[in-house]
């Protein structure tokens, strides 16, 4: 069987585009974990800014989430359709002002 220089090297470029896409779209499909200071945790799409002070938001990526999903001392809540909003203490969702309710 006799392969061609050029047959080598468009399958090399078609791999190399076929990755690219693949990491393109991993990055695009990339979420965060977010924590308020009650140990309540979920994922949104999105690094929002307009949460409350008092809920002490913080962003995790997930990595973070891979490494923390089983801990007992976080408790995990359901993804919202629509995540512009946080978690209270009580488990309650909070839409933002300014986004429908989910």
């Amino acid at each position: 069987m006799r392969v061609s220089k050029s047959t080598l090297v468009k399958s090399a470029l078609l791999a190399a585009i076929g990755a690219g896409m693949l990491a393109a779209s991993s990055a695009s499909a990339a979420s965060y974990v977010v924590c308020n200071r009650w140990g309540e945790c979920w994922k949104v799409h999105e690094k929002y800014t307009n949460y409350p002070a008092d809920a002490q938001i913080v962003w995790h990526d997930d990595a973070w989430y891979s490494a923390h999903q089983h801990d007992a001392h976080w408790r995990w809540l359901n993804d919202p359709d629509n995540d512009k909003g946080w978690y209270d203490k009580d488990g309650a969702w909070h839409a933002f002002p300014d986004s429908p309710p989910p």
